[in-house]
């Protein structure tokens, strides 16, 4: 993987190396970078708090989407070489210094392979444009686009731009942590439509740019900024909520409804909490592949959310465990029937598996409890030790069945 990281940031430094001075910069494209660097700068400020929100939540086996692309695609069509790679570094700098102030010691490396990639897409596309533009880039004479010929030349450049930015990323990312199917590797593919429009509007901008008024591209940051926070953040708010497994809320989100609720609860009454462990789930990945394991594990997510109420919050706690809050009940007698309840209901679930023309059945599920308040009990931590405990117990009595914390003294 180090050595992957190293020949793309060399091929990075030379292909920009070669074809930096093919074409002279004339005052004119200075003036033009300074407006790109300034809208950038302003674009990156303005979604800085959603962007740092974004990578925070992104899984690392999911390739980035980048909306600076904005404007290194329009310098990579309206300036020369040397600036269109220029706009490359300085975005990325301008974005590692505001999106992350905190975490310079962690992050620097994968920035720069970041920068060096979409580097080595921007002088393909250089050589397309260079070999294909009746002007390139746009003179102040004579504009930009000098026909629809021109238009599909920048077409394939941008998509190829694109596409060897995105490999390179995907064997890094499949060299780094070996996907278990093409399809995991995959995933989040489709949210690269987003970075399509980034190429989009990169276009406009960069005709914006060389044949209409500058400051027409006050119009694009408004844009980039509408666009974060009206779709990129309500998505990834989202995500970061939703087992993308299950469907059930995440560990994290379930921790914050698990505050929320024991902060609401009133004298009187308790909160309750279970743990859940799927039996020998590991013989099922094993034996059926890690795909078939994930169709159990939406089965029996699915059977969880039928069984419990509209203001009970279940969530996938990690690999094959689930954890439910359980508010407004009255005791452990309570907890400990919807606990056998859950634990019936698993019992019945059936999973169909395709691609082995087989259908699972006769699942089964540990289950620990626990009450807030009780002895020892006092937060969502002392919760989740308690009930941790209680399903330990109830692994070493012989599996499916039910274990609750001691109850108070």
């Amino acid at each position: 993987m180090r050595s992957y990281v190293l020949v793309v940031n060399l091929i990075a430094i030379l292909s920009t190396a070669a074809t930096a001075w093919l074409i002279p910069v004339t005052g004119t494209d200075l003036v033009r970078f300074g407006v790109l660097t300034l809208c950038a700068a302003i674009a990156i400020e303005g979604t800085r708090q959603i962007e740092r929100q974004r990578e925070y939540d992104r899984a690392p086996s999911v390739a980035y989407v980048d909306t600076k692309a904005v404007w290194s695609v329009a310098a990579v069509i309206a300036l020369p070489p040397v600036l269109a790679a220029a706009m490359v570094v300085v975005t990325y700098t301008i974005a590692w210094l505001r999106i992350w102030p905190h975490q310079r010691p962690v992050l620097p490396h994968r920035w720069i392979f970041s920068a060096a990639t979409v580097l080595c897409g921007t002088q393909a596309a250089v050589v397309v444009l260079s070999l294909g533009m009746r002007h390139y880039p746009g003179a102040p004479d004579s504009g930009l686009l000098a026909g629809l010929g021109d238009l599909a030349v920048i077409i394939v450049a941008a998509a190829l731009r694109w596409a060897i930015n995105t490999a390179l990323v995907m064997i890094a990312i499949a060299l780094s942590s070996p996907p278990k199917s093409i399809s995991e590797l995959f995933s989040g593919f489709g949210d690269q439509i987003l970075e399509a429009g980034a190429l989009g509007l990169g276009l406009v901008t960069a005709v914006v740019l060389v044949q209409a008024n500058p400051l027409v591209l006050v119009g694009v940051v408004i844009a980039l900024v509408a666009l974060h926070r009206g779709l990129l953040l309500t998505q990834y708010r989202r995500d970061a909520h939703t087992d993308a497994t299950t469907g059930l809320v995440t560990k994290r989100r379930w921790r914050q409804l698990a505050e929320e609720e024991l902060g609401r609860t009133r004298a009187g009454r308790k909160l309750g909490v279970l743990f859940l462990d799927l039996d020998n789930f590991k013989t099922i990945n094993d034996t059926y592949g890690h795909p078939n394991g994930d169709l159990v594990l939406r089965a029996v997510g699915d059977a969880l959310r039928a069984e419990i109420r509209e203001q009970d919050v279940c969530g996938r706690w990690g690999g094959e465990e689930f954890a439910i809050v359980i508010p407004d009940i009255h005791g452990e007698e309570t907890l400990l029937h919807v606990a056998e309840r859950i634990r019936h209901q698993v019992a019945v679930v059936s999973v169909a598996l395709p691609d082995r023309d087989t259908v699972l059945t006769d699942l089964t599920v540990s289950i620990g409890g626990a009450l807030y308040p009780a002895a020892n009990i006092t937060s969502v931590d002392d919760l989740l030790v308690a009930t941790d405990m209680a399903l330990y117990r109830a692994k070493q009595g012989g599996r499916n069945r039910v274990e609750l914390a001691p109850p108070a003294q």
